[in-house]
């Protein structure tokens, strides 16, 4: 997919780089992150979209055979469990585009990580 060689200035922009089918999906991945902390910025952070509170949240980005998720090690760490059908990296995880996107999983990773980073600001 071309939009990883683009330059973007908003998350609009970069969900506009992908057919609709895919679009739809980082749409809804994008509205669970913002239920889940509202008070987060977005932000285009390494070209993807990222949530932003007291330092980077988490990011997501598509991909041509996967949707990227990266809420940092430690999250991938707490939920290995949960984590376990679906490819990981050290930071991050792949959700496959032909499958369903697991959008509790996502929010409670997402708010696991709010805490983190209302910690780091507390101390």
């Amino acid at each position: 997919m071309e939009s990883q060689k683009n330059s973007f200035s908003t998350i609009d922009e970069y969900i506009a780089t992908f057919p609709e089918e895919i679009q739809n999906k980082l749409q809804v991945i994008r509205a669970t992150i913002r239920e889940a902390a509202p008070e987060a910025t977005e932000k285009i952070s390494y070209q993807m979209p990222t949530f932003y509170l007291n330092g980077n949240l988490v990011h997501f980005a598509a991909f041509k055979n996967h949707i990227g998720f990266y809420p940092i090690p430690s999250s991938i760490e707490k939920f290995k469990q949960e984590l376990a059908p679906y490819k990981t990296s050290k930071g991050g995880v792949q959700f496959p585009l032909d499958g369903q996107i697991p959008f509790d999983l996502i929010t409670r990773i997402v708010n696991f990580r709010v805490e983190e980073n209302t910690k780091k600001t507390k101390k």
